[in-house]
């Protein structure tokens, strides 16, 4: 009586060599995504500096008593942020000559005041960010 043949438990070389192929792809996948997640979280950094510029030197320029035509720039410490600020006056779209000859009498005029800031990305790119505001001013301040 023939004893019969034992049969191996276990994995072949092919079924291990797969197993390592789809896990070094898993494992890449997994690796651009953390590095574009970085990436993505340095652009927001960067983007959060400059909104925090842009929203800090129009309140300034707001809040100026009284506004005046001119404008204002500068840069931060480190030199990855520029900014500059206009306050000029605000002409409205299509200029109505009639509502221009009606607020002539006023002592009261309409200023727009504006900020670009201009920093470098993530990317190491240049990017641009502008933010404008209106406010009621003197037409002649003393």
């Amino acid at each position: 009586m023939p004893v019969p043949a034992r049969r191996h438990r276990g994995f072949s070389l092919i079924e291990v060599l797969a197993a390592f192929v789809i896990l070094a792809l898993v494992a890449t996948a997994l690796f651009n995504l953390f590095a574009s997640s970085l990436n993505n979280v340095a652009a927001a950094d960067e983007w959060s500096r400059a909104l925090e510029t842009a929203e800090s030197h129009l309140e300034a320029a707001a809040a100026a008593q009284p506004l005046k035509d001119g404008s204002d720039r500068g840069e931060s410490p480190d030199g990855r942020i520029r900014w500059m600020t206009t306050v000029a006056p605000y002409v409205p779209p299509g200029g109505d000559a009639d509502l221009e000859r009606a607020t002539e009498t006023l002592a009261l005029r309409l200023f727009r005041i504006s900020v670009e800031v201009v920093y470098v990305g993530g990317d190491g790119k240049s990017r641009t960010l502008a933010l404008a505001t209106v406010r009621l001013g003197p037409k002649n301040p003393t």
